[in-house]
């Protein structure tokens, strides 16, 4: 049975976290990305918690940000130091005596979760990351690739001072459309068909999250210098990240929706330069919500990983 429980960090955020098994197991930390919440891991949560299966502690917070959880005001309380300093502290408390059994992300958790192994490696035992691009590939990306600067293009829409109402028009059409845009053409709007999982429960489940704001998801974007060029902004084209900042020590699993249209597949190449313990599964069928449209296959996949190393 999954609970909510919410952890006070020591730094003055608070944590709202989807949480089950056993308090004192190794724990499974699952970071979540934009548009998203914590709820989203509830189907990873149940299986790894029961015995056959692992027996962790799996821990899903809703990051800074997204209610219920702190939400600072500030946009600089969203660059990568204070996300960072927000799983570093969570760690501590969840799993205090030992490294976490694997940091696992997604999306915007995934950027956090590539700098927390950067930074913190002694954390975790291993990290699985799901279409979430390496700061390395993503910096050259969008330097050099034409492709990458036109599918990371919506960027610089959510930094708009007036997103959030643009966001919230229509029932959040634009928001949803993150989501339709790479599904498969289907008949009527809503349909719950087979592989269409944005059912009408779904849906309620994000509204819920984006009614209590908007802000702070999309301060991840304003704090970042992470994104395509403008005639205004060309601040991306001399950024340049020092290696130091890019390796990563610990046993990495990437899965990858190859049919990403935000995040091409060209973000996996020269991936190993930065990642020496690398396993990569690409899913030829799957999108950027690879954990909706292949539960089954990711938990496999990522089950796999954790026994096996591979």
């Amino acid at each position: 049975m999954i609970q909510t429980i919410t952890h006070k960090l020591p730094h003055g955020i608070d944590l709202h976290c989807r949480v089950t098994g056993e308090v004192g197991k190794p724990v499974l930390l699952f970071l979540h990305g934009f548009p998203e919440a914590a709820f989203v891991w509830d189907d990873l949560l149940i299986h790894f918690a029961q015995p056959q299966n692992g027996g962790y502690r799996c821990v899903a917070p809703n990051m800074r940000g997204y209610a219920p959880s702190s939400a600072p005001t500030d946009v600089s309380a969203y660059r990568a130091k204070h996300l960072v300093q927000d799983i570093a502290a969570l760690v501590a408390l969840e799993s205090p005596t030992q490294p976490l059994a694997a940091l696992v992300a997604h999306d915007w958790g995934g950027a956090v979760a590539w700098n927390v192994a950067n930074q913190i490696p002694q954390c975790m035992q291993r990290l699985v990351i799901l279409n979430a691009p390496h700061p390395g590939t993503f910096l050259r990306e969008l330097q050099h690739s034409a492709t990458q600067q036109a599918a990371s293009a919506y960027m610089n829409f959510l930094i708009r001072p007036d997103a959030e109402a643009l966001l919230q028009e229509d029932d959040y059409r634009r928001l949803w459309e993150f989501f339709t845009n790479m599904m498969p053409q289907r008949g009527d709007e809503g349909d719950e068909t087979e592989g269409n999982w944005l059912t009408q429960k779904v849906k309620a489940q994000y509204r819920a999250v984006w009614q209590q704001g908007l802000t702070g998801p999309l301060n991840y974007y304003r704090a970042s210098p992470m994104r395509p060029a403008t005639a205004h902004d060309t601040t991306i084209n001399t950024l340049h990240l020092p290696e130091d900042m890019l390796h990563i020590s610990v046993p990495t699993c990437v899965l990858w929706g190859m049919a990403d249209i935000a995040l091409p597949a060209g973000l996996l190449e020269g991936l190993e330069r930065y990642v020496p313990q690398l396993t990569v599964h690409r899913l030829e069928d799957a999108t950027h919500w690879l954990v909706h449209e292949q539960p089954v296959r990711v938990i496999e996949l990522i089950d796999r990983y954790l026994r096996t190393g591979a």
